[in-house]
């Protein structure tokens, strides 16, 4: 017991960050802190004047000045808010802050220093046109003739880095699986590979995961589950304030729909997936920002635009250039009332008119019953010249492979990007190829780029500073975490109700079931809000789960005593769990070392321990 809490430590020092959340009611960034920093702070310390050279244009630029640290309350920048010297007390030679504005700020330190993703008081570059721009490859074919391969040559070339090498056939077998269908490959599968002699064999590895409908469905349900919200328990099922929309996804994802026609019926629903838009009813009296018909305007504009309307649904927004009518005017377009504009949950009198945030690309008709303000909606929103929507889409699925947008974070598509042409050209192929992800998924994983060794990436850096230079290693979503689990320990779900009709009898996936305590710590949300993005990061309780979690100790404790129960030696053991596990037989001394904890009578025990250890290898826990 002792091995593994001190194992779990050593974990969170190779895995991650710590992150500590405060029991604190939590501080709101963009309405209770970001005032007072422009109020107080900004026109010394931001936007291109630094004094003291004192940066808050960014949490990372304000991090890195030294001022303040997250969590400490001994901070330098709460000292000098707090000093009785006028020499000493920032704001410099103006009148100290409130007690109030002080507390605030202190809770702010003490929560971790939280931050609207993508804001900053440095000014911002010229806006993105909305319509798509037409991008020319490189000539030189020196990167080969895959677009995405000359595209992101060309951008290494520029920025004098050199071509990083590729990953091992195994590892691409291993990536490939866990990326395109979420499941660990089986042994089998990789002693083909290896056999094959094709210079096309991963392209063929990378059609042959997208042809299986079933695997790929149920590894991309995650991804839209978190997206759109759906979830199988939770708030809003018990007085039918939510509904599910699982039946009509997963035959959506199963038919590879067309993006665009999968979007306008989310928008302008049939019965089976109008559970996204209709938002959650929520008990009790809710600040008139969070009424469902605002709920539906910030779930679309998150997911389908990669804009925040939250902050510009209480006020015109502190973060962008979106105002509170844009947030209302797309809020009416499903309210089956008039909508009374709030602002600061204060009645205004106005009312709110049916619009589109971008009104260039055609108009609402308001006097049109809700059903048909939807039609008109989903129409505009998916409109071939709405470049915004294209490239929304395109830099989630290139995070969800790479490890990183190329407009970070994702959820900011106002935000630079590091390849504004690699950007636009993967859009506009999403759109001739009449938006089918599955092509291009392909497109990506068939690069050269996509191949290429992966790198960490400290997710705190400072996304102005930031040279793309290959594909990120990323942590197993809770979801493939548990997969893998059921597959090495032969263990998991056993529900018939799944295996049935097409699925026939493959294992129970992860994706498909509630969530459960090891789930929920390893990082799968409850979808109560929309979700784009799990963090990175390794948490205490993530530490404490996986060294002496009840859930994960019973499933070692089941699939330890099935593999005892199968009479085979500690070093067949070793050798197929490594081959399932890490896609790789073990090395000399990893075998000798492992038969040697299994012991040369294996009890329960002893194989349950052994799998701990295995399991929480980095190499097991990391796509690379």
């Amino acid at each position: 017991m002792q091995n593994r809490i001190v194992s779990s430590l050593v974990c969170l020092i190779v895995c991650g960050p710590l992150q500590v959340i405060a029991a604190d009611e939590a501080v709101d960034f963009s309405h209770d802190v970001l005032p007072l920093l422009k109020k107080h702070c900004a026109s010394c310390h931001a936007a291109g004047t630094y004094k003291g050279d004192l940066s808050i244009d960014t949490r990372e630029s304000l991090i890195r000045s030294g001022a303040v640290t997250a969590g400490d309350l001994e901070s330098e920048f709460l000292v000098r808010l707090n000093s009785e010297d006028n020499e000493t007390r920032m704001p410099f030679g103006k009148p100290a802050l409130a007690p109030a504005e002080i507390e605030t700020l202190t809770a702010w330190v003490k929560q971790g220093l939280p931050w609207e993703e993508g804001f900053s008081f440095a000014e911002t570059s010229a806006k993105r046109p909305l319509q798509l721009q037409e991008i020319e490859l490189p000539t030189s074919a020196d990167w080969g003739d895959h677009p995405i391969d000359r595209l992101v040559g060309s951008y290494w070339q520029e920025q004098g880095l050199e071509r990083p090498g590729s990953v091992s056939e195994q590892r691409f077998v291993r990536r490939a699986y866990l990326d395109l269908i979420g499941e660990l490959p089986d042994p089998a599968v990789i002693q083909t590979h290896l056999a094959d002699e094709g210079t096309d064999r991963r392209e063929r590895l990378v059609d042959s995961l997208l042809a299986d409908e079933v695997g790929y469905a149920e590894h991309w349900l995650t991804f839209w589950n978190d997206l759109l919200r759906n979830d199988y328990v939770g708030t809003g099922f018990i007085d039918g304030g939510r509904k599910q929309i699982t039946d009509w996804l997963y035959r959506s994802l199963r038919e590879n729909k067309p993006y665009d026609q999968f979007v306008r019926e989310l928008i302008s629903p049939t019965g089976d997936s109008e559970g996204f838009i209709r938002g959650i009813r929520w008990r009790g009296r809710v600040n008139a920002s969070q009424i469902r018909e605002l709920q539906f305007s910030q779930n679309v504009g998150q997911v389908f635009l990669g804009i925040n309307l939250k902050c510009a649904s209480c006020h015109d927004s502190f973060i962008d250039d979106l105002k509170l009518t844009d947030a209302y005017g797309l809020a009416a377009v499903i309210a089956d009332q008039p909508l009374e504009i709030h602002r600061c949950d204060q009645p205004t009198g106005e009312v709110a008119k049916a619009q589109f945030v971008y009104p260039e690309l055609g108009e609402l008709n308001p006097e049109l019953p809700r059903d048909q303000r939807l039609q008109q909606l989903a129409e505009l929103l998916t409109k071939e010249e709405n470049g915004q929507f294209s490239r929304t889409i395109v830099n989630r699925i290139w995070q969800r492979m790479m490890g990183r947008g190329i407009v970070h974070p994702v959820d900011v598509m106002s935000g630079d990007a590091w390849s504004p042409e690699l950007l636009d050209y993967l859009a506009q192929y999403l759109v001739d190829q009449e938006y089918d992800l599955k092509a291009l998924i392909r497109l990506i994983a068939t690069s050269q780029v996509y191949a290429a060794k992966a790198t960490s990436w400290n997710p705190v850096e400072d996304v102005e500073e930031y040279v793309f230079v290959g594909p990120h290693v990323k942590r197993m979503s809770a979801e493939q975490f548990m997969d893998a689990i059921w597959k090495i320990t032969g263990t998991g779900p056993n529900d018939s109700a799944f295996k049935t009709g097409e699925r026939g009898n493959r294992p129970v996936r992860a994706s498909l079931v509630i969530s459960d305590t090891l789930m929920r710590s390893l990082g799968r949300p409850n979808r109560e809000q929309v979700v784009t993005t799990r963090p990175d990061s390794l948490t205490t309780l993530q530490a404490l789960d996986l060294s002496n979690g009840e859930r994960l100790t019973q499933m070692l404790a089941n699939g330890a005593a099935k593999l005892v129960d199968g009479n085979v030696s500690p070093d067949e053991m070793v050798q197929n769990s490594f081959q399932l596990a890490l896609s790789r037989p073990p090395s000399g001394d990893e075998l000798q070392l492992s038969s040697s904890l299994i012991g040369e009578d294996p009890s329960q025990e002893s194989v349950s321990d052994y799998l701990w250890v295995l399991l929480m290898l980095p190499e097991f826990q990391l796509i690379r």
